[in-house]
C-alpha cells in the first residue's frame, strides 16, 4: 500500500462506487495511466473490486472490498492527523 496515490484513491472510494472518469476527477493531479496502474494493483491486492456491466456503452465501476474498507478505517486517524497538521506539513515541502 505504498505510493502517493493509493491512499487518495482508497479515501475517495470510501464514498461509494465510482466510474473511472468520476474517480479521476476526485483525485486531483493523477494521470489516466497512473490511475489505471494503481487501480490494477489495488484490485490484485484485494482492496478494490472492478465491476464490469455488459451494456452499450460499456460501464465499469470501482468500489472498495471489505478488505479495502477495513484498511480505509484503519487509515482514517492518520488522515485526520494529516488534515490537522496540513499547514505544518506543507511548510516542510
Amino acid at each position: 500500500m505504498g505510493g502517493k496515490w493509493k491512499g487518495l484513491i482508497l479515501f475517495s472510494l470510501g464514498d461509494g462506487p465510482f466510474r473511472f472518469g468520476e474517480l479521476r476527477r476526485t483525485v486531483p493531479g493523477i494521470s489516466e495511466r497512473m490511475l489505471t496502474l494503481q487501480l490494477r494493483e489495488m484490485e490484485t491486492s484485494g482492496l478494490v473490486h472492478r465491476e464490469v456491466y455488459h451494456q452499450v456503452p460499456p460501464k465499469v465501476e470501482y468500489s472498495l472490498t471489505e478488505f479495502g474498507d477495513s484498511l480505509n478505517t484503519a487509515l482514517a486517524p492518520l488522515g485526520a492527523w494529516g488534515e490537522e497538521h496540513l499547514d505544518r506539513i506543507e511548510a516542510l515541502s
